[in-house]
């Protein structure tokens, strides 16, 4: 009986471990779907964020780093791509899901609603969405090592 009370106290405590885990296995660096860009994923106030600090294509045409050229805001629309924090405001769930944040598309120059979930160690699912979930995209994103 004692063996069995102890079995069940440590598989709780790794349990409690693992989730406690989970919640920081967000942070880190991703590489998008596309493997167009690197978003590197960090905390800062109680929430989770990104930027991105990598492009395959940093420099345009005129030898000059890319701006969010996209943006209907005029006085954004000159910054550099490079180092924008397209990810804000996410808040990890007991579901182990980070919900609540917003993600920027600098393609389109569009914010919309945003949830993120771990596939395993290696892989996260980002779906933007605008109004609820269904409506939306999701991609596949890949931790870089």
């Amino acid at each position: 009986m004692m063996k069995r009370s102890l079995l069940i106290i440590l598989l709780l405590i790794a349990i409690s471990n693992t989730f406690a885990q989970n919640k920081d296995a967000l942070a880190g660096k991703w590489l998008t779907t596309s493997g167009d860009a690197q978003i590197q994923i960090f905390q800062i106030g109680g929430k989770f964020s990104g930027k991105i600090v990598w492009l395959k294509k940093p420099i345009d045409s005129m030898g000059k780093p890319e701006t969010d050229d996209k943006n209907p805001d005029v006085n954004l629309a000159k910054r550099p791509i490079l180092g924008l924090e397209m990810l804000k405001g996410f808040t990890y769930t007991e579901e182990g899901i980070w919900e609540g944040g917003t993600i920027y598309d600098p393609k389109t120059g569009k914010t919309y609603s945003c949830k993120i979930s771990m596939v395993d160690n290696n892989q996260i699912h980002v779906r933007g969405f605008v109004g609820i979930s269904l409506l939306g995209r999701t991609e596949t994103w890949s931790r870089v090592r």
